[in-house]
């Protein structure tokens, strides 16, 4: 399965410390998706990502892009399985506009997509 334009869920990190959010969003993901082998994180969204990220079982590299296209999503590479593309909600969000875009994510009918500058 790859990401095709449209949501692929969406993601509240608490904070912008890529090392201790990515292991907790890679343990929440269905284990039939495969072993998440990379992330594409934008920088200016996480600018103190490192290169790499301890998952519970393996490393994860982290590819930072400068495209200000991919500000509001994280690319999920699960090696030949395939890459999903949810949306990112910046930690300081307020809570309810979190929870408003974290349903519309999850309605499997939504027509939204990541937003593009």
């Amino acid at each position: 399965m790859s990401a095709n334009g449209r949501l692929d869920g969406a993601w509240w990190p608490r904070c912008d410390a890529l090392e201790l959010e990515l292991p907790a969003l890679v343990g929440s993901l269905d284990p039939g998706i495969g072993t998440v082998t990379r992330v594409t994180v934008e920088t200016a969204a996480w600018p103190d990502a490192p290169q790499e990220v301890m998952a519970p079982s393996h490393a994860i590299e982290v590819v930072p892009t400068d495209s200000a296209a991919e500000a509001h999503a994280i690319t999920v590479d699960c090696g030949t399985v395939g890459s999903w593309e949810p949306l990112v909600i910046p930690p300081d969000e307020p809570a309810r506009v979190a929870a408003r875009l974290l349903t519309a994510a999850a309605d499997p009918t939504n027509p939204l997509s990541v937003p593009r500058h």
